[in-house]
């Protein structure tokens, strides 16, 4: 491998949208206050843009009223790890035809708690990198339940 294939590359719009279709974990960073809160949601793409459920509560208060927000999705595979974001602005979805085509999404809450509210994130820029790994990628460590053991 040379020193030029090491190297991190900048990922094309396109290439950053299949790369978050491909995955359903992100992370939505908000500032209210100048608080800064990071929440790890799980979303789906639709028509580019971000789409995600929440209940009522601080994802969906600061969201809505800080519109200004970023996205945040990354994964790996063998050789390569990769990072998306999205800076964006969101807004929670109140007709009857947006919530419509939202539930065309058939994205389904993790959480077992109610999470009726529909956030949509449209885009004003997507980055996006991939880098190489220089050895094997690190595997998660296993966490253990300690309640289970």
């Amino acid at each position: 491998m040379t020193d030029e294939t090491r190297q991190m590359s900048i990922l094309s719009v396109p290439q950053c949208w299949d790369l978050l279709s491909g995955t359903s974990l992100g992370r939505l960073v908000t500032s209210v206050d100048g608080n800064p809160g990071i929440f790890p949601v799980n979303f789906a793409v639709q028509e580019r843009t971000i789409l995600f459920r929440t209940a009522s509560g601080t994802k969906l208060v600061s969201s809505a009223i800080n519109n200004s927000v970023l996205f945040e999705a990354d994964g790996y595979d063998r050789e390569h790890g990769w990072s998306v974001i999205v800076a964006g602005v969101a807004r929670l979805l109140r007709s009857d035809e947006e919530i419509s085509e939202a539930e065309r999404a058939a994205l389904v809450p993790w959480t077992g708690s109610d999470k009726e509210h529909f956030v949509r994130i449209r885009p004003r820029g997507v980055t996006g990198r991939r880098f190489p790994f220089v050895g094997a990628p690190a595997q998660p460590a296993a966490v253990e339940d300690p309640v289970l053991g």
